[in-house]
């Protein structure tokens, strides 16, 4: 049921409808979010598509509207918004590029992130994830977590309204940032609540040994 807030070290979770929470949570230093892109038609054929996971995806895969996205940005002096160009965003100068090593001839070989970030576009290259906590569209860790790591200023508080299974607020715990986390869905709210609380509990995980040359970011790609 909507309605259950969850507090778990620095972040704060709600279960429910972005919609209505926004309103009420004032603003946040960013906005760091994967939203739903509107491409579940797409997803009818091949291996992907009968998947029995995708038959839910195809179910809320519904893109926010102009609305919406309009809320979004109006709530934080930073935004990273991946899927954007799947939406009627503003140009943009800094675009975010997530180049897909391993990605497979019928998929994207990359993803984009609408920012509204005055600084140059940036490419992260690693490799898609095996869904492991059982979210069809669930983003790597350490995509993430670089993704937060783009914000200049290491914005404190980090806002994504469309948590799914919380990897985002995993990257923040790592990283030590506020989180706030709303999602809809009850059966990924309760993922992310686990893997929020595992984090926090784990938080040197992403810690590597020193090694040469220095790693500018817990999440850098091993070489």
């Amino acid at each position: 049921m909507s309605g259950r807030v969850e507090h778990i070290g620095d972040a704060v979770l709600y279960l429910g409808d972005m919609r209505t929470l926004l309103p009420t949570l004032g603003s946040v230093d960013a906005v760091v979010t994967d939203p739903p892109y509107g491409i579940g038609d797409k997803m009818q054929g091949g291996t992907w598509g009968a998947a029995e996971k995708y038959a839910d995806f195809r179910r809320w895969d519904v893109a926010p509207s102009a609305e919406n996205l309009a809320l979004l940005r109006s709530v934080a002096p930073a935004i990273v918004l991946w899927g954007g160009n799947y939406f009627d965003a503003p140009a943009a100068r800094c675009w975010l590029i997530w180049d897909k090593s391993n990605a497979v001839h019928t998929m994207a070989d990359v993803e984009m992130a609408w920012t509204n970030l005055d600084r140059p576009a940036k490419r992260f290259r690693g490799s898609v994830g095996v869904h492991e906590w059982g979210h069809p569209t669930e983003k790597p860790l350490d995509l993430m977590g670089w993704t937060i790591e783009q914000i200049p200023g290491a914005p404190m508080t980090i806002l994504d309204p469309f948590m799914g299974s919380g990897t985002t607020g995993v990257a923040c715990a790592k990283l030590s940032r506020k989180f706030i986390g709303i999602e809809i869905e009850e059966k990924y709210f309760d993922i992310a609540c686990r893997r929020i609380e595992a984090a926090y509990k784990q938080a040197d995980l992403f810690i590597a040994p020193p090694s040469k040359p220095v790693q500018t970011s817990m999440f850098a790609e091993a070489k």
